[in-house]
């Protein structure tokens, strides 16, 4: 970039301004010394970090199923994540908030886990109440029998239509 010369009178006032407005773009949001330095210490450390995390998580991920046993067998589902049960299981947690059982209704009991949301009592959508229905349909209407018995010669049909003498002759047809 800097033997940019034109020849032996060098470079012209305008070239010299762009050329120097080329270096500065070139050094733009660019670090020098001290930052330079702590902006590529500080990418290591992430690097490492994250790849350590990475191959932790890949490693405890990979082959981690639920802990829990069904007639002495244990459940070979995997694991929800940051948890120790499957989504069958994952009530037998008790250090678990984020989902309850489903208490069902008095004929069926039921026990399926079911995310705790605003309701007091999260249901499953089998035992789900739904709030009254707040939309009344209208009445229909009933006709009066004096319209359904209307005669039938009021109206007139396309054949019996006649054009008129006062309409101009693109309407007559």
């Amino acid at each position: 970039g800097s033997s940019l010369l034109t020849g032996p009178e060098g470079l012209m006032a305008k070239e010299r301004e762009n050329l120097k407005r080329l270096k500065c773009l070139r050094r733009y949001r660019q670090r020098y010394g001290v930052e330079a330095l702590l902006h590529r210490q500080l990418r290591e450390r992430r690097m490492l970090a994250t790849d350590g995390a990475a191959q932790q998580a890949h490693t405890t991920r990979s082959s981690q199923r639920c802990l829990a046993f069904v007639d002495d067998v244990r459940c070979s589902n995997p694991s929800l994540p940051m948890a120790r049960h499957c989504l069958t299981h994952i009530c037998q947690d008790t250090n678990q908030t984020l989902f309850k059982p489903c208490q069902g209704s008095e004929e069926v009991p039921c026990n399926k886990p079911v995310p705790v949301s605003l309701s007091e009592e999260p249901c499953c959508p089998l035992h789900l109440r739904l709030p009254p229905q707040m939309y009344v349909p209208e009445q229909v209407l009933a006709v009066p029998e004096e319209l359904e018995a209307a005669p039938t010669e009021l109206y007139l049909s396309a054949a019996e239509l006649q054009p008129t003498e006062s309409l101009p002759l693109e309407f007559s047809d």
